[in-house]
């Protein structure tokens, strides 16, 4: 496992991260037992980052990872939480609010801090209780010593652009936009790396876009974006590859991309997805893939607040 800076936060984290939503049975029941596995063969295999929420299964997430880490030594991983977001259409950015919840993350986590807390799907709110409770309760709980780094997350990349340059924001999380179909995080790479801001790309498979299953009826796709990349994932099935592998082979050969997330609760699949880090992309089938994308390149859907969709590729 290789492993890049993430920006100034002082941590070293494996070009592949876990993701911990599927702990929250987001995609599928699982058991607790599974879920826990997978962890620990996502620790073995050299990862050492691990993201969650609460949102995620609504809780289910926190306190199945809290009882795979809870006799693991701290210093084998980096931890990482979000606040402000709790169910599809529940959103709290008080001050207040997230104070409590980091309390409550960390009881489930069974830890003493976090080493970034995220403000979770910012798009959502109006800036201004961002601005007024939220970011002031990440610095005092940094200053407290709850969390080691702050952060913001978000599907539009326009987001960014608008916060960053005004707030001090340790990390990112940006999601669906580093994959085989979508590269439009490469243009926030001079902003983030002039604020020495840590950048996680996070689904480099799309939310189940790039695989041969289809869609699930939630995903924000439209029709052609789902039809296209079905069809490229069928193409690399017919040449005896998984579209998975190519894709998450491609996130993280960037070397300007610290880590990326990927989530599954299958300690198999986090296994074979820590083993394709360290092999040999095909290139020609690279450029074939990316053909067949061509028609839909950096297409995405809108999220939250139209100010942050403005400049989208529909």
């Amino acid at each position: 496992m290789k492993y890049r800076k993430l920006g100034n936060t002082g941590m070293d984290v494996s070009i592949l991260s876990f993701g911990a939503s599927s702990l929250g049975s987001v995609f599928r029941d699982i058991d607790d037992a599974e879920g826990i596995r997978t962890v620990h063969e996502a620790l073995d295999a050299g990862i050492n980052y691990i993201d969650v929420a609460p949102y995620y299964g609504l809780t289910k997430a926190e306190s199945v990872l809290g009882k795979a880490i809870r006799e693991v030594p701290r210093s084998r991983y980096y931890l990482s939480s979000k606040a402000g977001r709790y169910g599809p259409d529940t959103f709290d950015f008080s001050g207040r609010r997230i104070v409590a919840s980091v309390e409550e993350s960390l009881a489930r986590l069974h830890t003493d801090y976090l080493d970034i807390l995220f403000l979770h799907d910012i798009e959502f709110v109006e800036p201004g209780i961002l601005y007024e409770e939220a970011f002031p309760a990440l610095d005092r709980l940094k200053r407290e010593g709850k969390i080691r780094n702050t952060g913001i997350c978000g599907l539009p990349i326009r987001l960014f652009e608008t916060f960053l340059p005004h707030v001090q924001a340790d990390a990112i999380i940006s999601y669906c936009h580093y994959s085989l179909s979508d590269t439009t995080l490469l243009r926030l790479l001079p902003l983030i790396e002039e604020k020495g801001v840590g950048l996680v790309n996070a689904s480099p498979l799309s939310m189940g876009l790039l695989g041969t299953r289809g869609t699930p009826d939630w995903h924000p796709a439209g029709d052609e974006i789902k039809r296209i990349c079905r069809q490229a994932a069928e193409y690399c099935a017919e040449q005896g590859e998984d579209i998975s592998r190519l894709a998450i082979q491609f996130s993280t050969m960037n070397e300007r991309i610290p880590t990326t997330l990927v989530s599954t609760a299958n300690p198999a699949n986090i296994r074979k997805n820590a083993a394709w880090v360290t092999e040999p992309i095909d290139h020609e089938l690279l450029h074939e893939v990316l053909g067949i994308l061509e028609p839909i390149k950096d297409k995405t859907w809108s999220s939250g607040i139209q100010a942050y969709n403005t400049d989208i590729n529909l």
